[in-house]
């Protein structure tokens, strides 16, 4: 397995469980498994759950990637910080799609289905960092 590849799955393992246990968190205690009423929209609390712990595991999974899996990309830091912004509002909606699709949908309990939207987003997530976020300029 290439070392990038390896740092990679840590860092995205690491940041994956304290998302999950944000997530957790938020939708058994903060959110108490009630609907949050925004004036504008009504979220359900497994979404609200979702866009809140969104902004925290975002920041540290950035930094782990600048830092710890891509120290070798040469592309200054905000073009790297809006590309991953990008590409992670992207895999906010794919999780959000199979949260509703799971939870709403199929009826599914929600930190399993939560688990499950991360999952689906992993793959894509790798790619576009690899391949797009942190690309590795070539100088000719």
């Amino acid at each position: 397995m290439p070392l990038k590849t390896y740092r990679y799955a840590v860092c995205g393992g690491g940041n994956l469980v304290l998302d999950t246990i944000l997530y957790y968190i938020c939708f058994h205690f903060i959110f108490a498994k009630q609907d949050v009423d925004l004036s504008l929209v009504v979220l359900s609390p497994h979404i609200a759950s979702l866009f809140f712990v969104f902004p925290f595991t975002f920041v540290i999974g950035f930094l782990l990637n600048r830092f710890i899996v891509f120290p070798d990309s040469t592309i200054p830091a905000w073009t790297q910080l809006s590309r991953y912004l990008g590409v992670g509002l992207v895999a906010l909606v794919i999780s959000y799609i199979t949260m509703k699709l799971c939870v709403d949908g199929f009826g599914f309990y929600p930190t399993p289905s939560k688990v499950l939207s991360v999952g689906v987003t992993i793959i894509f997530s790798y790619l576009m960092q690899s391949k797009f976020s942190f690309k590795e300029e070539k100088i000719v």
